[in-house]
């Protein structure tokens, strides 16, 4: 079993592959079409614009991939932007797509200050995998935009200035808002559990 991290060059790679190799599971930072889509899980970082993001990932073909391993149900786990840009689409500077796994759009806060930056708590969904045993703890946020309102698909939700979805577990794809590689003992669990799960 390995766990394969996207570099499409976004995202903190290094700290992201320490907290998943803490798993005892081998872990690859790699741009490689392949490897990331045969990979048992794989991990899509994600800091910085939006557009941005998208950008890099097209650049290797990552929209790609993450489209190929959802229509063959791989276990894929977007981690900050690389949770926004499962979706359709997202405003921040002007209207850009998403790979669009999610139909919804990804925008601003509305919250006095922004980023949304530090500890947060999530209202986990009761029949969360990732939450098992660390529903009650907070995790590290750094944003100023997310998805707000339903989802046809199991989420978890979090508030800074409104109400926010802050995880969602949809079969073979799961996404974090927040970065648990930088959540200490709490994000650490959640990794596990996602792990475990694949």
């Amino acid at each position: 079993m390995g766990i394969a991290i996207l570099d499409y060059g976004s995202g903190n790679l290094r700290s992201a592959q320490r907290a998943f190799e803490k798993t005892g599971v081998p872990v690859e930072i790699t741009a490689d079409f392949d490897t990331a889509l045969n990979a048992d899980g794989l991990v899509v970082p994600g800091v910085g614009a939006f557009s941005a993001c998208m950008s890099g990932l097209s650049k290797i073909k990552g929209d790609e991939i993450v489209r190929k391993r959802r229509q063959l149900s791989r276990p894929t786990l977007g981690i900050c932007v690389g949770m926004q840009i499962f979706f359709s689409e997202g405003v921040e500077h002007g209207k850009h797509s998403g790979v669009g796994i999610w139909n919804a759009t990804v925008e601003k806060l509305a919250s006095p200050i922004l980023p949304h930056m530090g500890w947060n708590t999530v209202s986990a969904h009761s029949d969360s995998i990732l939450f098992k045993g660390v529903a009650d703890q907070s995790f590290y946020f750094v944003h100023s935009y997310a998805v707000k309102g339903e989802l046809p698909v199991l989420a978890s939700k979090s508030f800074y200035g409104e109400e926010f979805i802050s995880a969602v577990e949809d079969e073979s794809f799961s996404a974090t808002q927040f970065h648990p590689e930088k959540s200490g003992d709490a994000g650490l669990a959640l990794i596990r559990n996602w792990v475990t799960s694949l």
